[in-house]
């Protein structure tokens, strides 16, 4: 059965041969491409907010990037370099200085100084309903020295405070125009400091924007606009792409890449991710997933490199850690590795009580994450093989959402994750108790206790040492089931440079014509 459902899933996309485009491309013409200055991007879902607090979405935050300025920005090749910021220092282990570049201004002419500093970043420290405050609470205060100057006074020594600067959550909000016109108008009617200004929204369709001929690193040269399109079918993406209607799409499917390598105008472009596809296991007590030898038993029934190699297409490497390299903390004995075993998994079920069988239920968005569908689909077909019945629930993205936020999930569902901080903070502050509540219902004191300690150690050894610690523990105690670390797949035409980025932004300024 195991097999069957290998072959057919990795054969599928929507019930039709994923190898044939449903209608010949139009020849794309090269002197149009080079005289058109509108980028236009293929994306699989909507932007979900212009609050660039409230949000954890990778895909939101590769079309803010281009809008907002932020005080530190990695750049391609993930360095953390000054965006916003001339100069630092740091006073002590609790206060930095920072001074801002001159000549910077807001899309709408307003010049961006200290005091729209302190009113973005206390704003997301504070206000706990944030979804970006775990991430900044501990700024304490920023303090104004003047317009250009200023201090930021943290809880404790802050060792990732840089990492945190260099996200979404420091770009900077436009403190004048939003008490003049109200959040909601800011909302309707963003205002950044960007490389590129706001034009329109249509949700579920596009977002549009244009380039700002004020921007303090210079306008941008090969672009007047750049369209964000919402394509969530996989196959309608690549079709949009050899037709000459976008010129860049994201989530190339694997079983694509042949079809994109095989025009002459396009490629596919295979990159480095940050992203871990998952389980999240529901540890709440009267379920079966409370029991340690019914998670271990579905992880065991897990075959990761099958996964990989055949739904994923072979971009996908199998892992038992969402810290992957490149991030600070990683543990190389927890990535590249399965523990694969059926038959231990049935007789951890019948050690657990459920030799009979058991059944539980997996939700899985559709179209949000690569292939997400299929891998549920397969998921559900290998715990079958060991006496796990599951019940699949597809769900499109809203309704997922509002499952997760309320914290109704059931057994399992499935995530991919990302970490835009390259610090182990990020893909583990949520194992601390209060934050696993809601969807989790986990709680390790060993892990609280790491968690905080690594979150103010300033020696780099041992906060390693700390992390590595809580990545073994949640390894063995599964509140997520790692299956694997994705590679980012992009189609683009060969009329443009791109350079596929591990953190998955799509900064518009590194995209430039051949």
């Amino acid at each position: 059965m195991l097999i069957c459902a290998i072959v057919v899933l990795a054969g599928c996309s929507g019930g039709k041969p994923a190898e044939t485009p449903s209608a010949s491309p139009a020849t794309p013409d090269k002197a149009a491409d080079k005289g058109s200055r509108i980028l236009t991007i293929g994306m699989p879902t909507d932007m979900v907010s212009f609050d660039i607090h409230n949000h954890n979405t990778i895909l939101t935050e590769a079309i803010h990037i281009n809008m907002f300025s932020y005080l530190f920005k990695r750049n391609s090749d993930l360095e953390i370099k000054p965006d916003l910021v001339d100069s630092y220092k740091v006073v002590d282990d609790t206060t930095w200085e920072f001074k801002l570049k001159k000549g910077i201004t807001f899309h709408n002419g307003d010049p961006l100084t200290s005091a729209d500093v302190k009113y973005t970043l206390e704003r997301v420290a504070k206000d706990k309903a944030l979804k970006e405050n775990p991430n900044y609470k501990q700024i304490k205060e920023v303090k104004i020295i003047d317009d250009a100057n200023f201090q930021i006074l943290t809880d404790g020594p802050q060792p990732a405070l840089l990492n945190r600067l260099s996200r979404i959550g420091s770009g900077i909000l436009p403190k004048a125009y939003i008490e003049k016109n109200g959040f909601d108008n800011f909302l309707a009617k963003p205002v950044g400091s960007g490389p590129f200004k706001f034009v329109e929204w249509v949700r579920d369709d596009r977002v549009v924007l244009e380039a700002y001929e004020n921007y303090f690193e210079g306008r941008v040269k090969d672009w007047d606009r750049v369209v964000f399109r919402k394509i969530p079918e996989d196959s309608s993406r690549v079709n949009e792409l050899l037709a000459g209607g976008v010129d860049l799409i994201v989530n190339v499917p694997s079983n694509m890449v042949n079809v994109v390598n095989a025009q002459d105008k396009t490629q596919a472009i295979k990159a480095t991710s940050n992203r871990v596809g998952l389980l999240a296991v529901r540890n709440t007590k009267g379920l079966p997933t409370a029991d340690p030898k019914v998670r271990e038993a579905i992880d065991l029934a897990i075959n990761k490199k099958a996964l990989a190699d055949t739904v994923l297409g072979g971009y996908a490497t199998p892992t038992r850690t969402r810290v992957t390299p490149g991030n600070f903390g990683a543990d190389p004995s927890l990535f590249n590795t399965s523990l694969y075993d059926p038959e231990k998994a049935k007789q951890l079920l019948k050690e657990a009580g459920y030799g009979s069988g058991l059944t539980i239920t997996l939700s899985s968005p559709t179209g949000v994450y690569t292939k997400d569908k299929e891998v549920s689909e397969m998921i559900q077909a290998m715990l079958g093989e060991v006496g796990i019945k599951v019940n699949l629930e597809l769900m499109e993205r809203t309704k997922f959402t509002e499952m997760r936020a309320a914290g109704k999930n059931k057994e399992l569902f499935l995530a991919s994750y990302g970490n835009s901080l390259f610090d182990a903070d990020t893909a583990l502050d949520v194992y601390r108790t209060e934050k696993a509540k809601t969807e989790l219902d986990y709680s390790n004191k060993e892990v609280d206790d790491l968690l905080k300690a690594a979150l103010v150690n300033m020696n780099p050894k041992d906060r390693t040492a700390q992390y590595q610690r809580i990545q073994k523990i949640v390894a063995d105690e599964r509140p997520h089931i790692y299956l694997y670390s994705e590679q980012g797949l992009y189609g683009v035409k060969k009329t443009i440079n791109f350079k596929p980025r591990t953190d998955e932004m799509l900064y518009v300024p590194e995209i430039t014509k051949k």
